[in-house]
């Protein structure tokens, strides 16, 4: 049986930029749920959220690194972010 070939489009720095941005976005986004719901749990909860909040933590971090070797200019700190 012949299988299609899928294509694979090439994206530009400025697209690839853009989705660094947004994965910025989205991982603060993530950070501020995790904490939000660490405030609020229980019992085996507690060590799950902190656990998650550590990694998003990391993430995060790194995200905003690539973006400073990468020169992108935005306001990470000051996003309003939900």
């Amino acid at each position: 049986m012949y299988e299609k070939e899928n294509i694979i489009i090439d994206i530009n720095d400025d697209e690839k930029n853009i989705q660094l941005i947004d994965s910025i976005i989205e991982a603060q986004k993530d950070l501020k749920k995790a904490n939000i719901n660490f405030e609020f749990a229980e019992d085996e909860l507690i060590d799950f959220y902190a656990y998650q909040i550590k990694a998003l933590q990391s993430k995060l971090d790194y995200l905003i690194r690539i973006a400073k070797l990468k020169k992108i200019e935005h306001n990470f700190c000051n996003e309003n972010v939900i």
